[in-house]
């Protein structure tokens, strides 16, 4: 009798996997027709030499040591080499891996929850929920988020490792979880809160903190376990910091003070949890406001304070509320703002992983209304069903403005307000679709908006530069470089209109300082061999187009250069 049922199980889980794997496939195939966009996917993927040139000895050394994009996830680098190495530059097969991982995550966390809980359909939906959800969606169409996606693999498999580490401690089990969080560490330091997940786990489900024991007997064991733990995540904070400052990504304080990172911290705790109830009206972007009312400080304040004391109330006949909030608050901090970086007020990405905290919270409090009350099976499945077709089809919609950079920027500026980051990248989507004059009017928005925008900064030079309006343009990139000196763009672009000016001297000084805050950017190598070449230069013109040519070998412009130069030399 115990073998059926044992059986009976293994084949409901099989059919919850298919399910989920269909549902997801269903919800999230169309991202295999996408293109790359124009705001991180270059950096990570289309114009970054390195991981365009795949797995390579000297790539994976690079992953090790570069703080490119002012980050160091080495795991996420190999991940995009190895795409490179088997798909080149195709963005549909790119995006498939991305929902392949998502698939894997969602199909783990069931898994998961079930050997957690040991129940199998508020598993089966807390893990739908995260598949399907409208949230989600940010992190599984857009490339640049694999690091999200590997981290959140990383999470759950380590939780997996727990389980097992439980069941039959080891030195062997041990390691091996902790090399799944440190893995984790490697694809995105946003996991270096798991370990406090650890010890909510140990208070529900696993129940390991019921004992008559004093309480300090009963928690010292459990977190003396996890101080390797503990010890990872501080090491990967201090080198995420010292990254992320010296990438120039960390805002200051007399930038954005510590009151308004606090009121914007405790609105977005509130606005996440809106989002994931009225998953309407999202964006690639959300600026920081200028100012954030009262009201809103107020009203947030009163939300979480509610809902923190109802889940305290309830602690002891209700632990998984407990459980699923403190899993949301915690898993949040390292992103809610209180360090800012860069100027987004929040992002649907870093929702990912807090979600599931919220998930399980609402999923068996759920549960335990409609079993208490004795309500009859089918209103529970109905409801469950129903919050499924609301968010399959909300989440197929949103994918849908992810399929290319005109689309995603054109929404974001339709649900958002003073959205100069929007208004900059739909001007490049503009520019590449051979509309300048829309794309100039965007970069002008995105200035009104914010004046010391960088990137806008340069676009707008750019088109004024193609407008012959030279002076105007080197007016904006010095502008670029007074607020950014380490701007290897800015510089790479004012050489170009110092060559325009006849200023072969000036240019190739700019271009070297382009060359040294960034020695693998191809196109200022081909650039300053121009300039080089001008001047007669012609062997030292020839080392920069190959280099240039070594870091991007698809580059037409390096290529022409080169075997120009090759001819005069061999005429000369």
């Amino acid at each position: 009798m115990r073998s059926s049922n044992s059986l009976h199980h293994v084949r409901s889980e099989i059919w919850i996997c298919l399910f989920l794997t269909i549902l997801t496939l269903a919800v999230y195939h169309q991202v295999g027709s996408h293109q790359f966009v124009n705001f991180d996917d270059g950096g990570y993927i289309y114009e970054n030499p390195r991981v365009v040139d795949g797995l390579t000895i000297d790539n994976i050394v690079w992953a090790f040591t570069t703080g490119h994009e002012s980050n160091w996830h080495p795991v996420t680098w190999i991940s995009h080499m190895i795409d490179c190495n088997i798909y080149g530059l195709d963005p549909g097969r790119h995006h498939a891996t991305n929902l392949f991982i998502h698939i894997c995550n969602a199909l783990l966390l069931f898994l998961l929850l079930r050997k957690l809980t040991g129940e199998l359909w508020p598993s089966a939906l807390v893990a739908a929920l995260f598949s399907i959800h409208p949230l989600q969606v940010e992190s599984v169409a857009w490339v640049s988020e694999r690091k999200n996606l590997l981290c959140g693999l990383f999470w759950i498999l380590t939780l997996l490792g727990y389980i097992r580490y439980i069941a039959r401690p080891c030195l062997g089990r041990y390691l091996a979880m902790i090399s799944f969080f440190a893995l984790g560490l490697m694809a995105k330091p946003m996991i270096v809160t798991l370990p406090f997940v650890l010890l909510l786990l140990d208070y529900w489900p696993l129940c390991r903190t019921r004992s008559r024991l004093p309480r300090y007997r009963i928690w010292y064991p459990l977190i003396v376990e996890k101080i390797p733990f503990f010890l990872l995540s501080a090491l990967s904070s201090a080198v995420t910091l010292l990254v992320q400052q010296k990438g120039g990504a960390v805002t200051s304080f007399q930038a954005y003070p510590l009151w308004a990172r606090v009121a914007n911290a405790t609105v977005s705790y509130a606005a996440y949890i809106k989002n994931m109830v009225w998953p309407f009206n999202l964006a690639i972007f959300y600026p920081l406001p200028g100012e954030i009312s009262v009201w809103q400080v107020l009203g947030a304040t009163c939300l979480l304070s509610a809902i923190s004391f109802w889940v305290l109330k309830n602690a002891n006949r209700r632990p998984y509320a407990l459980v699923g909030w403190l899993w949301y608050a915690g898993t949040l901090i390292p992103v809610i703002g209180l360090v800012q970086v860069g100027s987004q007020a929040m992002a649907d990405r870093y929702a990912y992983l807090p979600a599931i905290g919220l998930f399980m919270g609402i999923v068996w409090t759920a549960a335990g209304f409609f079993r208490n009350r004795k309500i009859e099976k089918k209103w529970p499945a109905i409801t469950a069903a129903a919050a499924l077709v609301i968010f399959s089809i909300t989440t197929w919609i949103q994918a849908g403005y992810w399929k290319d950079s005109f689309h995603l920027f054109s929404r974001a500026l339709s649900v958002t307000s003073k959205n100069y980051v929007a208004h900059n990248n739909l001007g490049l989507a503009l520019e590449a679709r051979a509309r300048p004059d829309e794309a100039a009017f965007h970069y002008s928005k995105s200035l009104q908006i914010h004046p010391e925008y960088g990137p806008a900064l340069i676009n707008s030079g750019n088109a004024l530069a193609k407008k012959g309006n030279i002076e105007g343009a080197i007016r904006h990139y010095s502008k670029a470089l007074k607020l950014k000196p380490g701007n290897s763009r800015a510089y790479k672009n004012y050489g170009l209109a110092m060559v325009r000016m006849g200023r072969p001297d000036e240019a190739i000084s700019l271009f070297r300082k382009a060359l040294q805050i960034d020695p693998d950017y191809p196109d200022a190598h081909n650039d300053i061999g121009i300039a080089l070449a001008v001047q007669g230069k012609i062997d030292e013109a020839i080392s920069h187009f190959k280099e240039a040519l070594r870091l991007a070998p698809g580059h037409e412009k390096a290529a022409n250069a080169l075997r120009l130069a090759l001819a005069a030399k061999n005429n000369s």
